[in-house]
Order: structure tokens, then C-alpha cells, then sequence
């Protein structure tokens, strides 16, 4: 018998509720299971999600999707070059009867927030959620605010070519654990969406598989995974790698590796297993480091001396 909401899940229940999760949004996106559980493997393991890619790929029914699926209160803000931080955030407001400053919270007071093409704001107004990312909490008039726990963001960002786009600071860019890209859907799951049903339609027909209290459940799960010293050496060698490449502008900081660690444990999780594989963090290392490797070569993509540095460190 399944465990009541109140009761902490058992082993098996885990593994069943990631995978219903992993079905329910894979039914929306369409042949693209891999970055389902990549994004999933990012919000379990506490992170913030960054979605590079043209319009129209799916990337904000990703996001909804995933809102719906974890029981999580959705919110989602359109950045445009005339947004301003009180619109993420919040004001306060005079009220002429009490003769003092009320606070009215902004979208950004949701447990996941998406921040549609997050480029397409001024750099005032992509800082305004800095704070909010990191320490979970927003400042307003010298008043900190606490924001709902869980606290996600899953921000979009258009291809940096197209026009009207400000590209993300590095500070910024560090804050999000992983950075994924839709890519066009294969010939036989574009098929499938043209002669199916319209996607909102099947988002609002969308159950949610966790609550509150199994999310942190399966959260605190993630970080108990264990990661044996060969591994941290591993992860340690590969941190070491990128500083030493003359082909990356700078080398991963050790905020990238405690990501790298907490995105391969949750993986790991994703996968069944109690420990972290050195497969599991070849997995989840491009999305974890491209964001914050630059390249030093001009045109040379980022996945691609992303690929060769893992090819370049001896695996344990």
C-alpha cells in the first residue's frame, strides 16, 4: 500500500515517483526524455535551470510542465527591454490610512518562476533576480523577504544572434546549476505532435505526482547518494583540467564543482543507484560546465572542448 501524503516515501515509492514524473513531462515534450531528466535531475538537486534555444522548441512547456508534475506554484514573467526589477520583485506602496509602506510581492514570489527569455532584459533588470537565486530571498526598501520554499527559476534565453538580446554576466550565469538546450524533435516525434493533441491542452490536463513534503523527501534523498573519494578525486582532476586549458578564458571555480558533485548525485539517483559513478558525472557535465567555460578559441564551441576535456582526463 502506497504511503499517505504525510508519510515519508519508502525506496520503491522514489523510483516510482521520478519515473511518473519523467512520463508525465515526457508526454508534453516529445522525444526528448534526455533533457526531462536533466532538468529534473537539476531541481532535485536544488539548482536553478537555464534553457538555451530558438522559440517555438518547447521550452516553456518544459517548465510548466515540470511545475505541474512537482505540485509546485507556478509563475512566469516575460522579459522584455522595458522591464523593470520592482515588476520581478515587488514595491511598496504608501497606504494613506495606516500612514506607512505596505510590500506587494511580485511573480518572483513562487516556488517556480520562469523567466522567459531572461535576455531580452536590461542587465538592471536580469540582476534583480541575483539575490533572489542565491540566498532565496529578495530585499525591498532595506526589508528582506523570504521566498516560498522550494524556490526554483528556470530561466529561457534566445540564441545570443538573434536582435534585441543582452547577453547573461558570468555571475549570473554561475547561479544556474545547469544550462540545457532543447534541439529540434527527431522525424517520428514531430510527426506525433503535428497530428496530436495541442500541448495546453494536455498542461492542463496534467496531475500532480508530488506534494510539498515528498519533494524535499526525494531532495534530502539526493544529497545522501554517496560519493566515494575516488570520485571527488575524479571531479577534483577534471576542475584541475580546466584551469590548466589554454582553450577556456578561466578554469571552474569551486562553486562549479560542488554543482558538478550535486548534479551527479542526483543523476545517480535518477538511475537507481545509493553512489555516484564516474558515468554520472560525464552525464551531467556539459550542462553543469559549458555556461562556465568560455572559450578562448573564438568560434570553437564550448560543448565541443567540454567533450574533449572529458576525453582528456583518465576516468577511475
Amino acid at each position: 500500500m502506497k504511503p499517505l501524503p504525510h508519510e515519508p516515501p519508502q525506496a520503491d515509492d522514489f523510483a516510482a515517483l521520478t519515473h511518473t514524473v519523467i512520463a508525465q513531462v515526457g508526454g508534453l515534450i516529445l522525444g526528448k526524455e534526455q533533457q526531462v531528466r536533466l532538468a529534473l535531475a537539476c531541481l532535485l538537486a536544488r539548482g536553478h535551470l537555464l534553457i538555451e534555444d530558438l522559440p517555438g522548441m518547447g521550452k516553456t512547456t518544459l517548465a510548466h510542465g515540470l511545475a505541474r508534475a512537482l505540485g509546485l506554484s507556478f509563475r512566469r514573467v516575460q522579459f522584455t527591454s522595458d522591464l523593470l526589477p520592482a515588476d520581478i520583485v515587488g514595491v511598496s506602496i504608501y497606504q494613506p490610512d495606516t500612514r506607512d509602506f505596505r510590500f506587494h510581492p511580485g511573480p518572483v514570489f513562487a516556488q517556480l518562476l520562469l523567466a522567459d527569455e531572461l535576455n531580452r532584459a536590461t542587465p538592471k533588470t536580469q540582476g534583480a533576480l541575483l539575490e533572489a537565486m542565491e540566498e532565496r530571498q529578495v530585499t525591498c526598501d532595506g526589508v528582506s523577504h523570504a521566498l516560498p520554499a522550494p524556490f526554483f527559476v528556470i530561466a529561457t534565453q534566445n540564441p545570443r544572434h538573434q536582435v534585441g538580446t543582452y547577453p547573461l554576466p558570468e555571475s549570473q550565469l554561475d547561479r544556474f546549476l545547469m544550462r540545457i538546450d532543447m534541439g529540434y524533435p527527431d522525424r517520428v516525434a514531430e510527426r506525433e505532435l503535428l497530428k496530436g493533441r495541442d500541448r495546453r491542452e494536455l498542461l492542463t490536463e496534467l496531475q500532480p505526482v508530488l506534494d510539498h513534503a515528498r519533494l524535499t523527501a526525494l531532495q534530502r534523498k539526493v544529497s545522501g547518494v554517496h560519493a566515494a573519494d575516488a570520485l571527488v578525486d575524479y571531479i577534483q582532476d577534471l576542475i584541475a583540467a580546466s584551469r590548466r586549458s589554454p582553450r577556456f578564458t578561466h578554469g571552474l571555480s569551486p562553486r562549479a564543482g560542488l554543482a558538478l558533485l550535486s548534479a551527479a548525485r542526483a543523476w545517480a539517483f535518477l538511475a537507481g543507484r545509493s553512489m555516484v559513478l564516474p558515468e554520472d558525472v560525464q552525464a551531467v557535465a556539459p550542462s553543469v560546465m559549458t555556461h562556465r567555460l568560455p572559450a578562448a578559441e573564438g568560434r570553437t564551441s564550448s560543448h565541443v572542448l567540454v567533450a574533449e576535456l572529458l576525453q582528456s582526463v583518465p576516468i577511475p
